[in-house]
């Protein structure tokens, strides 16, 4: 029998599974393997490497030049909304390295706020369905900045993700504790690092994030789960297709001759593996609050939400992010 605590836990975490408990014991956490470098992840100063320079990520040449309108913002939360708010792509990256920033430095508390519907968005790119993403020869762009034009949407998506996370589960702090939030607030600053590299090396290569279409299917797939914090972690460890989809666009740049991109996507590929172990991590958290067993949870999940997971995966990759093959 589960505890009325454990029972309240469910309800509030994972309101469509809650009359489906199952039997939980240790040993069904016993054979997670978790990420060796989390601790470390967490531990680490804010990064403040935003750009990217002839030997890799450094300081922006200049600070950034954009005033932010925070207004009475004084929480984790709060600043959270704001950052979804803002449609500007470069501000929101900005706004959201300013966010994290804060929370590290004058200990905000987590607060609570409301996110809005969906993340504000720029005029450009046009969101279109993914039928109708132009192929490479028929965007108009080289198939290196075509490629690091879809990976800065990710990007820019995966800000959104983050803070969203943060914010619409700001009620329930007090069940999943303030390391769940700060790790989130980590990610979020992560991506934002990740899209600048993204939009410098497109100037570079003279386009800019905007010049071809783009499709929503990613926030789609967060939106399912706006209800339901076990389905959010079930969803968020499909930013493993990054680490699935990462040596290809490595290997495809290089047969491309464009060892500089190449060199940007292998580094943020290889981030990910942090950003995978904080949405597993936090999964089999809250499957061990609501009593219940992470993979028979995450397949419930998947179908109940209709979450699709496609391969090819990168089994290596995912295994020592501390995601099971299972």
């Amino acid at each position: 029998m589960l505890c009325p605590t454990k029972i309240r836990y469910a309800h509030l975490l994972c309101p469509k599974l809650k009359h489906k408990f199952k039997s939980f014991t240790s040993s069904s956490f016993s054979h997670h393997h978790q990420w060796s470098g989390l601790q470390l992840w967490r531990e680490s100063p804010i990064n403040p490497n935003r750009a990217w320079g002839p030997k890799g990520p450094q300081p922006p040449l200049t600070p950034d030049n954009v005033h932010f309108q925070t207004g009475s913002s004084s929480s984790l939360a709060e600043l959270g909304a704001l950052v979804l708010s803002t449609s500007d792509p470069l501000t929101k990256s900005q706004l959201s390295h300013f966010a994290f920033s804060k929370w590290c430095s004058q200990k905000l508390s987590i607060g609570l706020s409301d996110p809005p519907v969906r993340p504000s968005r720029p005029a450009k790119p046009e969101l279109v369905p993914p039928k109708d993403i132009p192929t490479p020869k028929d965007s108009g762009l080289p198939l290196n900045a075509y490629m690091l034009h879809n990976l800065a949407h990710v990007e820019l998506n995966a800000i959104d993700l983050a803070w969203d996370t943060v914010v619409r589960f700001s009620p329930y702090q007090e069940i999943l504790g303030e390391d769940f939030f700060s790790d989130f607030a980590h990610v979020a600053d992560d991506e934002s690092r990740h899209f600048a590299w993204c939009v410098q090396r497109l100037s570079e290569l003279g386009f800019s994030y905007g010049d071809m279409p783009a499709h929503n299917l990613l926030w789609r797939e967060c939106e399912k789960s706006s209800d339901n914090v076990a389905a959010r972690l079930a969803a968020i460890p499909l930013e493993a297709r990054g680490l699935d989809a990462g040596p290809r666009l490595v290997k495809k740049l290089i047969g491309f001759g464009d060892n500089h991109t190449s060199a940007i996507v292998a580094r943020i590929a290889n981030e990910e593996v942090a950003h995978v172990a904080v949405g597993v991590y936090w999964f089999f958290s809250v499957c061990q609050k609501m009593g219940r067993v992470p993979c028979s949870t995450f397949r419930e999940l998947l179908k109940e939400y209709d979450i699709e997971v496609k391969g090819p995966f990168n089994y290596s990759a995912r295994e020592e992010a501390g995601l099971p093959r299972h």
